[in-house]
Order: C-alpha cells, then sequence, then structure tokens
C-alpha cells in the first residue's frame, strides 16, 4: 500500500473519527478549559476510559493538560484544527469547480440526453442457451445430514 499521508494529518482525522472525542472537544471549545472529571460527566463510562480518549487527542496535538494539584485541567490546541482546514479546503475548491460545471451543463436548454445503453443480450444469463426449456436447479455444495454413503 502507497501512504502520502503527513503523519500529524492522519493522527488528527483518526482523533476526530470518533463521536467521543469529537464531543470532548465540543465541550472544550464551549468552556475553554476543563478538568477530566467535568468532561466525563455526560459520558456514560469510567474515568480510565475518558482518559484514555483524551490520550488520542493529546498526541494528536488536539488537546493540552496542565495539573493543578490533584485535577488535571484540559484545554484545546486549535494549531491541527487549522491544518485540516487547510486541507478540506483544497478539495472543497476542487468540488465546488466540479458542482459548477455541472450546474452549468444541466442549465444548458439544448443539453440532450444521450440515447440508452443497448442491451448486449448475449450478457444476460436467460439467453446463453437456446433452449426454451427450465434448468434444474443446482446442488447444494455442502452434503446433507448424517453419513456419506460410500460409492
Amino acid at each position: 500500500m502507497v501512504k502520502y499521508g503527513d503523519p500529524a494529518l492522519d493522527a488528527t482525522f483518526a482523533a476526530l473519527a470518533d463521536p467521543t472525542r469529537r464531543a470532548i472537544l465540543a465541550q472544550l471549545a464551549n468552556t475553554r478549559e476543563a478538568s477530566v472529571t467535568e468532561l466525563a460527566r455526560p459520558f456514560r463510562m469510567s474515568l480510565p476510559g475518558v482518559h484514555k480518549h483524551l490520550r488520542v487527542l493529546e498526541r494528536a496535538g488536539l488537546v493540552a493538560h496542565a495539573k493543578q494539584g490533584r485535577i488535571r485541567r484540559c484545554r484545546l490546541v486549535a494549531r491541527p484544527m487549522k491544518d485540516v482546514a487547510r486541507w478540506i479546503e483544497r478539495y472543497r475548491r476542487f468540488w465546488e469547480a466540479q458542482f459548477d460545471a455541472l450546474a452549468v451543463y444541466l442549465a444548458q436548454p439544448n443539453a440532450q440526453e444521450s440515447p440508452a445503453w443497448p442491451r448486449d443480450k448475449s450478457s444476460s444469463p436467460a439467453s446463453r442457451s437456446d433452449s426454451g426449456a427450465a434448468s434444474r436447479r443446482r446442488g447444494s455444495a455442502s452434503s446433507g445430514r448424517g453419513r456419506r454413503p460410500r460409492k
């Protein structure tokens, strides 16, 4: 397999692929900073489960944390999201141009539909035989119940 990816961008997309992690990022976007306990509150999972999600987000660079005594405070980091937005922007421009060209083509009053594809009679399973008789059903690939009689 050929890999063209940027490891940091790949890690960001992998972190964003999970709905729980996206919800954690949404919480941090609203509150700027929150403790792990505050982030875990809306989810039906253990604190260690939330810690695992936070580790993935931290490895991707989306979240940073600082310890204040026994409390671990998390905050959102914008840089990886800017890289994702830049990557998506390239493809957005491409697809917008494609859709604009399609809209222009469809708006043309003289645009004619191409005729329906001709049916190739040799490709139809029913037309492989000149016989009008129905074919027998094939037997099962597996054997029936019980022992098989010797031949």
